[in-house]
């Protein structure tokens, strides 16, 4: 007995396609540019506070670096710099944001505006900011920073 043997019939599927190619999404430098602007607005907004209670608050320091990540993980995409960056960025925004709100309280005491005291120097408020800082201040710093590393890094899109 001899059995015809018939090969399979060639399939009648095609392959799938390859995957497109993964894009970075965002755009690294409007990432950088809001960062930057949250940086400004949120130093502003944090001295007010400083300024208005004539505290530090640390979940204002939290918040000032959640908005910068968030500003930079959303518009910036995935470029590894941008955390980095964004944690630099609310380290320069929180201790602004602490010498703002120190000059707004000397122009308070002294009796005199806030551009007054401004005027008179970045330098001396810094030495101002030295004499006063206190452990919770750079503590303050710490968890803002840390807040934006995460946030950007975990926002990113």
């Amino acid at each position: 007995m001899s059995q015809n043997f018939q090969p399979p019939a060639p399939s009648s599927y095609t392959e799938a396609p390859a995957p497109a190619p993964v894009q970075a999404s965002g755009n690294v430098g409007l990432g950088i540019v809001a960062a930057v602007v949250a940086a400004v607005a949120t130093a502003a907004a944090y001295g007010a506070i400083i300024g208005a209670t004539k505290y530090e608050i640390s979940y204002a320091s939290l918040a000032v670096g959640a908005v910068i990540g968030l500003a930079a993980g959303k518009l910036g995409g995935r470029n590894p710099l941008l955390p980095v960056l964004s944690a630099l960025l609310a380290l320069a925004a929180i201790l602004g944001g602490q010498m703002f709100g120190m000059a707004m309280i000397t122009a308070d005491e002294a009796g005199v505006s806030t551009t007054d005291v401004l005027n008179l120097g970045v330098s001396l408020l810094f030495d101002g900011w030295k004499e006063n800082a206190e452990p919770m201040t750079f503590l303050f710093l710490a968890v803002g920073g840390y807040a934006a590393f995460q946030v950007a890094r975990k926002t990113a899109a």
